[in-house]
């Protein structure tokens, strides 16, 4: 059984890109409607949805052959994996035991003002009280844990980009003379 074709590069990079969108758009409507705070985590989260968004959209707009597109890919499975990371830790923070937790921290604009950029980061990696809470979930997930699910789908959709063989519009390949 043959499967069907997948859509064009173009197309899955801007899928990519209305995904990474509507994630922004969910967090924004959970921090704005909802009134829930981001936390440092919370917040390095979404600066790598925002990072993936662009390099999709980007990917997209220039739509490169295949050295390109896997370039393209390349950068956005990286981007992706450490948002998947940054979501992972940020899960197992919240399934610490109470007894566990570290206690709250100051807050995401005090450590970027008062600390070195590779000591701030090493502090919001670390994680805090505040990234322990369980604010939402949605079918037993909560949001670090929907975000983990999107970094993962990103970097399949990157592997995607980079490793499938797409058919070159008209049947042109490499070296076919042209007359």
């Amino acid at each position: 059984m043959k499967l069907p074709p997948l859509p064009t590069p173009r197309a899955l990079n801007l899928l990519g890109f209305v995904a990474c969108a509507g994630l922004m758009a969910a967090a924004l409507t959970l921090q704005y409607v909802e009134g829930l705070e981001p936390c440092p985590l919370c917040i390095l989260q979404r600066v790598a949805v925002i990072l993936l968004g662009v390099m999709f959209l980007i990917a997209a707009l220039h739509n490169p052959a295949v050295v390109g597109r896997r370039v393209y890919a390349a950068i956005c499975l990286i981007i992706a994996g450490v948002g998947a990371s940054i979501a992972g830790r940020h899960v197992w923070l919240q399934h610490l035991p109470p007894e566990e937790v570290p206690p709250c921290g100051p807050g995401m604009d005090y450590i970027l003002d008062t600390f070195p950029l590779s000591k701030a980061l090493n502090i919001i990696l670390r994680g805090s009280g505040d990234c322990a809470t369980l604010d939402w979930s949605l079918l037993g997930l909560s949001i670090p844990g929907w975000t983990l699910v999107a970094f993962i789908g990103f970097c399949v959709l990157a592997l995607v980009l980079m490793a499938y063989r797409f058919p070159v519009p008209g049947g042109l390949r490499f070296g076919t003379r042209l007359r």
